[in-house]
């Protein structure tokens, strides 16, 4: 039997185990769906044997699917670590990578990334530019910063823009709030709340711009630097909120406040990547990227890969 094992389908399996669905093993992956399940159903045909056991939730792999998983496990990091090693010859293995941020939760998600980044690439010094900066992308105009995290794609040829994730944004109310009875909140019903922001532009606040400017509702506002002196704010009823579900993801476990979607559809937000034009095809900048990736969709909840 002529082997058709490639990588690939070695990746395909560590998705399908680590994140039990075929939709989010495919959004890992950059693939569609039904591309990752032709891949599947011709790896099955090949050896003949099922690999994944469709009738289980989450997905589970079969004894033929552990196998191969087991390969996986054993290959893919040799062949990642080759191809770093190979990258640091022709690049070199140092470098500089300044990192600005202009959203108040990104703190969160991202130093898992960088100590991930950092076992990768150990000479490439990382630091993040001090403070959080409306205007990031300015800073790789002036040389003070090499990667900028933003919430927009950046129209300008000089830069270059590369997809990190969108999530979801809801809600937060206290647990005794008398909206919490509703399924989810409209526009209006934060004409007549205090709503809790941190301290900046509107353009920079999800909420602000895509659902309460549409519907000219400008509810009183106050703001706070932290995310944990918010919370405390909308759980004592002096207004509430609206953040990542990923950031209030454990408060909302522990039933400090409650959490309630927005507008019908969702309000989702996305990241991305912004650098100079050609610093992209960098090793380790390509790396760092892939990793906050890789990372965040695997620990944080309701994220989704562009």
């Amino acid at each position: 039997m002529q082997s058709i094992l490639e990588l690939r389908h070695l990746r395909t399996l560590l998705a399908i185990r680590d994140t039990g669905n075929l939709t989010r093993a495919a959004e890992r992956l950059f693939l569609t769906q039904s591309a990752l399940s032709h891949q599947l159903r011709l790896l099955e045909e090949h050896f003949a044997l099922p690999l994944v056991m469709r009738k289980s939730s989450p997905l589970k792999l079969t004894p033929a699917g552990d196998k191969l998983a087991q390969l996986a496990d054993a290959i893919l990091p040799q062949v990642a670590h080759a191809e770093r090693a190979i990258a640091k010859l022709r690049e070199g293995e140092a470098g500089q990578l300044r990192i600005a941020v202009e959203c108040h939760t990104c703190f969160d998600w991202l130093m898992p990334a960088m100590d991930t980044f950092r076992t990768h690439w150990p000479e490439v010094e990382l630091d993040i530019v001090s403070g959080f900066h409306a205007d990031p992308v300015s800073l790789l105009y002036e040389d003070r910063a090499d990667l900028a995290i933003i919430s927009e794609v950046e129209d300008n040829p000089d830069i270059a823009c590369l997809p990190l994730f969108s999530f979801d944004m809801v809600a937060l109310l206290a647990n005794d709030h008398p909206l919490t009875a509703k399924p989810r909140l409209e526009a209006a019903d934060f004409a007549t709340e205090t709503l809790i922001t941190y301290p900046v532009a509107d353009e920079m606040l999800d909420l602000v711009k895509k659902v309460l400017k549409p519907a000219g509702i400008k509810p009183q506002r106050r703001t706070s630097e932290l995310t944990v002196a918010i919370l405390q704010l909308v759980a004592s009823r002096r207004g509430i909120a609206a953040l990542p579900r990923w950031s209030v993801q454990h408060y909302l476990e522990k039933g400090y406040v409650t959490a309630r979607p927005i507008t019908a559809n969702g309000l989702i937000a996305e990241l991305h990547v912004a650098v100079n034009k050609g610093r992209e095809e960098t090793a380790y900048v390509a790396d760092f990227v892939q990793t906050m990736r890789e990372v965040s969709v695997l620990n944080l909840p309701g994220v989704t890969l562009l």
